[in-house]
């Protein structure tokens, strides 16, 4: 899992400025609007699907949240990437889940993400927006109550 977003963001790091080195993490303990000092921040959503590890009930969801930490020193890149979890609506005490991102999507999320470092580290204008993710055909609400990314107030449910 973490390969395949560490091979995806290698190819479109491809667009920044090749004296700097870039690389991507995974940090759990990320906290949304509070990037350390010398950071810069990215939120998206995304589609994925959930499977409960208690019951094997899985589930897909449009309101995946994603944050991303970057900061640029000394030609060196880090970002740091968490995935906002969700748990099952039908077991007491469920854990919360990893989203399983499709490649397609991860694919958008980290050239957007490239995007966002070329405007928020290089002080470039890209004049163009996101480009938007693959939508799941969710039949259930979001339940808030599930998921983490409302918890802390990020989710983008209306």
């Amino acid at each position: 899992m973490a390969q395949e977003w560490t091979r995806i963001f290698n190819i479109k790091a491809n667009n920044l400025p090749p004296e700097d080195f870039w690389s991507l993490e995974f940090d759990d303990k990320l906290v949304p609007n509070s990037p350390n000092q010398g950071w810069k921040q990215y939120i998206r959503n995304t589609s994925a699907r959930f499977k409960c590890t208690m019951c094997g009930r899985s589930w897909p969801s449009n309101r995946v949240m994603v944050v991303f930490h970057m900061r640029l020193v000394y030609g060196k890149g880090l970002i740091k990437v968490r995935r906002f979890r969700q748990n099952c609506k039908n077991c007491t005490s469920a854990p919360m889940e990893e989203p399983s991102i499709s490649s397609e999507n991860i694919d958008i999320l980290l050239e957007n993400l490239v995007d966002k470092i070329r405007i928020k580290c290089y002080h470039e204008d890209l004049g163009r927006g996101n480009r938007p993710f693959v939508n799941l055909d969710v039949k259930s609400p979001h339940e808030p109550g599930h998921c983490e990314a409302c918890r802390y107030g990020i989710c983008t449910r209306s």
